[in-house]
């Protein structure tokens, strides 16, 4: 604890330490404006940047609400791009004036020109207009990332597996936020694209609408034409239940709302499971496919899974395929208490929407608030992947962590990495 108090003043101090330095260089770019020379500028530079650091402090260390986490992570992120830009002029400014001090020999008088930039104020101008060129490309994120979907594929070894499904294909997509969308031509390309890898069976993994279902019903015909000959199997994210909607005029209304969307699934050909399963017969051999309602373990996503029901006479099946929306549920009860899921699919995360994501490396602000948050995820036996969603919640586009359909095929032997390490 003492060791962690320290680290947190450590860093607290640093972070601040650097605003300020960079306030110098921030001032110099605009000596000749009164704002950047006036008190109150300074103060209220200096008590934004205390909010920020210790919301973002705050944010890694303690159990906020995710949505004031998510919000106070992207936003230092975003902004110390900006700065570890703007670093190197002011450094390169420091640097020159300090050997022109060392140097110690007097300048002939000149009389300035007015039309003179003096070289400290063009190297600040300079660094500050180099620093916005990472918020151009976020800007451009919002427009041409949203819309973005890319295939990845991810091979799952299941020793268990009968053979008759080896070689079998799954299709993932996750996180749809029909209420987000603005380019139904765009959503119809998305889905274009998963039938196109001609998927035996797909998955979708919650989270159809944001508050009500009605966002979903101008996209009904869109994602009623994702099918595939073994079925579509379908569960509930935390935004399917309309708790995040606080205008209901009563409990009924609530309800009903619930019961709508899980007739538009119905309607849609998609197999919902509530905390249930199915039996999915290839040949003579059977698998099973298991839907859990949403359960996170952050105290603010609702806990409506239960997972006895959803195992409930899958016993003498050689593999279980889990569909649980919150990767969290993974490691607070499935690692725990049900070692014999053998693959849980999830999605949620969205990878915050923002990041950097290549085939040997991942980052996201979003890894300091679940440890899982994209890709394939291996402990003991059990497999667990993360989705990072078709759809956007929150700002309207995506920055490096692109929308996803993922394509599996199952393989009926033991992964040849994992028995390398």
């Amino acid at each position: 604890m003492q060791n962690q108090l320290f680290t947190i003043i450590l860093l607290g101090v640093g972070l601040t330490l650097f605003d300020q330095y960079l306030l110098g260089g921030f001032v110099a770019a605009f000596k000749k404006k009164r704002f950047a020379t006036h008190r109150l500028f300074k103060i209220g530079y200096t008590i934004f940047s205390l909010v920020i650091i210790t919301g973002t402090i705050c944010s890694i260390y303690l159990n906020l609400p995710v949505g004031v986490r998510a919000g106070f992570l992207m936003l230092f992120f975003v902004l110390m791009i900006v700065k570890v830009t703007f670093l190197p002029f002011v450094l390169i400014d420091d640097i020159r004036r300090l050997i022109v001090k060392l140097k110690r020999k007097p300048a002939p008088v000149v009389e300035a020109k007015k039309d003179i930039i003096p070289r400290s104020e063009f190297l600040m101008k300079a660094g500050l207009i180099t620093g916005v060129v990472p918020l151009a490309g976020i800007g451009y994120g919002i427009f041409a990332g949203a819309y973005d979907y890319h295939i990845r594929r991810q091979d799952l070894y299941l020793p268990n597996l009968p053979k008759a499904f080896d070689g079998l294909t799954i299709g993932q997509i996750s996180d749809i936020h029909s209420g987000s969308f603005y380019n139904k031509k765009a959503v119809v390309g998305g889905v274009e694209m998963l039938l196109g890898q001609k998927p035996d069976l797909i998955f979708f993994t919650g989270d159809l609408v944001n508050k009500r279902t009605d966002e979903v019903y101008g996209y009904q015909d869109v994602f009623s034409k994702v099918k595939a000959p073994l079925g579509v199997f379908s569960i509930l994210g935390n935004h399917d239940y309309g708790d995040y909607y606080h205008d209901w005029k009563s409990p009924q209304a609530k309800q009903k709302n619930l019961a709508d969307l899980v007739t538009t699934h119905k309607n849609m050909g998609w197999d919902l499971l509530l905390n249930e399963n199915r039996r999915l017969k290839v040949g003579n051999e059977e698998i099973g496919i298991l839907g859990c309602e949403n359960w996170g373990e952050l105290t603010r996503f609702p806990k409506y899974g239960k997972m006895e029901p959803t195992l409930k006479g899958t016993e003498e099946l050689p593999v279980r395929l889990l569909l649980s929306h919150d990767p969290s549920h993974w490691r607070a009860q499935i690692l725990l208490h049900y070692p014999q899921i053998d693959v849980m699919f999830a999605g949620h995360t969205h990878g915050m929407q923002f990041g950097v994501r290549a085939e040997h490396f991942q980052w996201s602000p979003v890894e300091y608030v679940y440890k899982e948050w994209a890709g394939l995820y291996h402990e003991g036996n059990q497999q667990l992947y993360v989705n990072v969603g078709y759809g956007f919640l929150g700002f309207p586009g995506r920055v490096g962590i692109l929308p996803e359909i993922t394509i599996f095929t199952l393989r009926s032997a033991h992964d040849p990495l994992l028995q390398k390490a």
